[in-house]
C-alpha cells in the first residue's frame, strides 16, 4: 500500500470516527474549548504541549474504544460476558485519559480562572 493510500485511508477513519461516535464530537467540543481557553489566557509552550498531549490521548483511546465496541459487536452479537468485559475495559481507557486531560486542565487554568476575580 503506498504512503498516499495509507493517509487517505487514516483520514477516512478519522472522518468515520467523527461522523458515527457521538463521544467523539463530545471530546471534540471539549478541545476546541481548551484551545480557546489556552489563546484567552496566553498559556505558555510548556502549557501547550500538555494540553496538545492530552487532547491526542483523549482522542487516541475514544478510537480504540470504538474500534473495540465495534469488533466485539461484530465478532459476537449476542450478550456475552467476555465481549463486555472488553467493552469496559475499553471505556476504563477512555475515562483514564479524560481524567488526566482534567487534571491538566486544572493545573493550567484554574490559577488563571481564579486570577480573573
Amino acid at each position: 500500500m503506498s504512503l498516499k493510500n495509507t493517509f487517505a485511508n487514516a483520514f477516512r477513519g478519522l472522518w468515520l470516527f467523527l461522523r458515527t461516535e457521538s463521544n467523539s464530537r463530545v471530546h471534540l467540543a471539549l478541545a476546541l474549548l481548551a484551545i480557546a481557553a489556552g489563546c484567552f489566557f496566553g498559556i505558555t509552550r510548556g502549557e501547550w504541549l500538555a494540553i496538545i498531549l492530552s487532547i491526542a490521548l483523549v482522542f487516541s483511546a475514544e478510537a480504540f474504544n470504538a474500534s473495540a465496541e465495534r469488533l466485539c459487536n461484530k465478532l459476537h452479537p449476542q450478550k456475552d460476558p467476555q465481549m463486555r468485559n472488553i467493552k469496559d475495559v475499553s471505556a476504563a481507557a477512555v475515562l483514564i485519559a479524560a481524567l488526566g486531560a482534567l487534571a491538566v486542565a486544572a493545573v493550567v487554568f484554574l490559577p488563571r480562572i481564579i486570577g480573573l476575580f
